[in-house]
């Protein structure tokens, strides 16, 4: 479901890109638990999809989230963390 998300998002599709998105990163949170790695890539991926609908607001929110997070658990200079905070400065 990731990857067809990633396709989607690839190929500017971003209502069915974010219908995946949201699926992924629900499921992630049930088997996989909130603050698991994979879990917070769905986020940011969630994020991303939502800047390109022009729901900044929304996307910066989780983004933050996200970016909080992976702080914690991956550390700050992790490629995922520092990938997800230029993200997040680019989303203001």
């Amino acid at each position: 479901m990731a990857n067809l998300a990633s396709t989607y998002r690839n190929q500017g599709r971003w209502k069915e890109a974010e219908e995946l998105d949201v699926q992924v990163m629900e499921t992630r949170k049930k088997v996989l638990g909130a603050e698991h790695p994979s879990t917070l890539t769905s986020m940011a991926n969630l994020a991303f999809t939502w800047k390109m609908q022009g729901r900044g607001a929304e996307a910066l929110d989780l983004l933050q989230n996200c970016v909080e997070l992976q702080m914690k658990v991956l550390c700050v200079d992790h490629p995922d963390t520092l990938l997800s905070s230029g993200i997040n400065r680019l989303a203001d």
